[in-house]
């Protein structure tokens, strides 16, 4: 555990140097055309999103040890539209790659199609595009496990009987919609008969939104037991309202959250345990599969390989109509490992 800790620590650190040398270039044709580096765009939802900023912090690191040049870029509202008119900023300026996280996964097909038409490769992370809009998708963990695994905690922390939410995301986001699938799917099974779904809520990963809907749930459902929030910002929204209210004994709160956000939540007993993963890696092996399509080391196709720095080797598998590369599985943080995560990301 010390190991892995560290290496997130040293990771951390190179982000935190790296960008304290050089600030992300943004402008069109960007610094890398003088020196004849590749650059390479991330896209993230939006901004002032902590998990959107680590997951940009891999990015960079990862293009800048292969040689290239990060562009980093969000929204300040997490739409569609605004991603829209970056990718075709990115165009203009005859970016090498883009990679983005998707506010909508249909949505950005026209523009996304342009890029690859005008030679730059695409491919998404963690909230994907459809295949048709993508060369291959990185995708955080089996989204399969991540959804069930949400559901059993939920049924652990409330003796498998009453009352359950889930406060989600943007109602178009990809990854959240796949997961709560799942949960639906895991459900189903006889064991959860005493259990009921009463509600998905969406605070389009706004805190105050989140906080907002956290509060109507707790009013429109009083017998609530447990809130399963797979979204970094609505978990720590909801875990700021049921401390507030004093309801930690009454509603149990599990989902996905980042560890120095949901850290005194799991201490005072509000979130008994949550996952997730490296936000950092996730971006990173974004910025590695980038720069594998811009050398041709590989297509997207089923079956082929690459190396991704630190992360070794990852093959592509089939997804559907698409492909991806899975990271790995999600991470449990409880009280017996939140003292050390917390210091991590």
């Amino acid at each position: 555990m010390k190991k892995v800790v560290t290496s997130f620590l040293t990771v951390l650190l190179a982000a935190s140097m790296l960008a304290a040398c050089s600030q992300p270039a943004s402008q069109p044709g960007g610094s890398g055309d003088a020196g004849g580096k590749k650059r390479f765009a991330i896209i993230f939802k939006n901004t002032g999103n902590p998990y959107g900023e680590k997951q940009m912090e891999g990015f960079k690191i990862a293009i800048e040890e292969t040689g290239g040049e990060a562009i980093l870029k969000a929204p300040d509202q997490p739409t569609a539209e605004a991603q829209i008119q970056m990718i075709e900023e990115l165009i203009s300026q005859k970016v090498d790659a883009i990679a983005v996280v998707a506010n909508d996964p249909e949505a950005l097909q026209p523009a996304l199609k342009k890029a690859m038409d005008a030679g730059i490769k695409v491919l998404s992370l963690d909230s994907a595009v459809n295949a048709q809009s993508r060369m291959v998708h990185i995708n955080q963990a089996d989204p399969e496990r991540i959804g069930r695994v949400q559901i059993q905690a939920a049924a652990e922390m409330i003796g498998g009987k009453g009352e359950i939410a889930v406060l989600s995301a943007t109602s178009q986001a990809t990854n959240q919609n796949l997961w709560i699938e799942w949960m639906k799917k895991e459900l189903e099974d006889p064991k959860y008969k005493d259990m009921k779904l009463v509600k998905v809520a969406y605070g389009d990963d706004l805190r105050d939104k989140s906080v907002s809907e956290t509060e109507a749930l707790l009013k429109s459902y009083p017998d609530l037991k447990a809130i399963i929030a797979p979204t970094t910002v609505g978990i720590a929204a909801a875990g700021k309202v049921l401390t507030d209210k004093g309801l930690k004994d009454k509603v149990k709160l599990t989902g996905l959250g980042l560890p120095s956000e949901m850290a005194e939540y799991i201490e005072s007993g509000v979130s008994p345990w949550m996952y997730l993963w490296n936000p950092v890696d996730v971006g990173y092996l974004s910025g590695y599969a980038a720069d594998a399509l811009v050398k041709g080391t590989i297509t997207g196709k089923a079956g082929e390989k690459f190396t991704a720095g630190k992360l070794g080797e990852k093959e592509i598998i089939a997804d559907g109509d698409g492909t991806q590369v899975m990271l790995g599985d999600p991470f449990k943080f409880d009280p017996s490992n939140i003292g050390e995560w917390k210091q991590v990301y």
